[in-house]
């Protein structure tokens, strides 16, 4: 296996006196499709806020590619983020910026590249999404499914080493929603990147994963192949994926 991408070792976070994660152990690995599962409010996208360091741990370490995110300098930080693109769950798109623009902002911003190779940029990845026709459009004339699909052609212009998902099918139709799932993965292989997805959605994460994670109660209580997390015999993760009421998880809050 290749040197881990993310590596997260005894990581804690607590806001005041709620502690959101407990001593958590994590690797991603190059090329890999990682699914986080968990609850709504377990801290699945907390994680992704720690690996670009927008939060920072209580305790423990978050490394990129070996290097401790909480110590790095502003430059060196705001260098490691051009390297991740993020996907937000309801796509975080500049309403007063058209589709064209929304893409050609990091990339204006961050780099030197002439309008002529930004344009060439915009028009490759809005294209690998299906979205060409769309370049002059404003945000509130897309459906929802366009505009996520417009926020992932906008996290792939920096051609990201590692792409973050923040429940990438949260608010689709099922339709939709396996667009998406299909884009996920095809976009993915392509560029080889690797990717970090964060749902609920038990049909989009086992279509999507080369590998799951199930985060409970501050801590990864499994971490295997969608094929094992069928088979689990933790009861836990077992009612999760059924999606019964009857287990762990609901006698935890009576």
């Amino acid at each position: 296996m290749d040197e881990s991408v993310v590596d997260m070792k005894g990581v804690s976070l607590a806001f005041g006196a709620k502690k959101i994660l407990n001593d958590l152990n994590l690797a991603v690995h190059s090329r890999e499709r990682l699914v986080v599962l968990g609850q709504s409010g377990s801290g699945k996208s907390t994680l992704l806020r720690l690996i670009v360091g927008i939060l920072r741990p209580n305790g423990g370490v978050v490394r990129f590619k070996g290097r401790e995110v909480s110590r790095m300098r502003r430059p060196h930080l705001n260098r490691m983020r051009q390297k991740i693109g993020m996907v937000y769950q309801y796509s975080a798109l500049i309403s007063s910026l058209n589709v064209r623009d929304n893409l050609a902002l990091p990339l204006e911003e961050l780099t030197d590249k002439k309008e002529e190779e930004i344009n060439r940029i915009i028009d490759e990845k809005l294209d690998m999404v299906g979205m060409s026709d769309t370049k002059n459009q404003m945000p509130a004339e897309l459906s929802g499914g366009m505009r996520k699909r417009i926020g992932l052609a906008r996290a792939l212009v920096m051609e990201p080493e590692l792409i973050l998902f923040d429940e990438p099918s949260a608010g689709l139709d099922p339709v939709i929603s396996s667009v998406i799932d299909e884009l996920i993965i095809s976009l993915t292989e392509k560029t080889d990147a690797t990717s970090i997805i964060v749902t609920h959605e038990m049909d989009s994460a086992f279509k999507i994963a080369t590998r799951m994670a199930m985060l409970y109660q501050g801590n990864i209580i499994e971490n295997d192949t969608p094929d094992a997390f069928r088979r689990s015999k933790n009861a836990v993760v077992s009612q999760f994926i059924s999606g019964s009421t009857q287990g762990p998880i609901l006698e935890k809050k009576k």
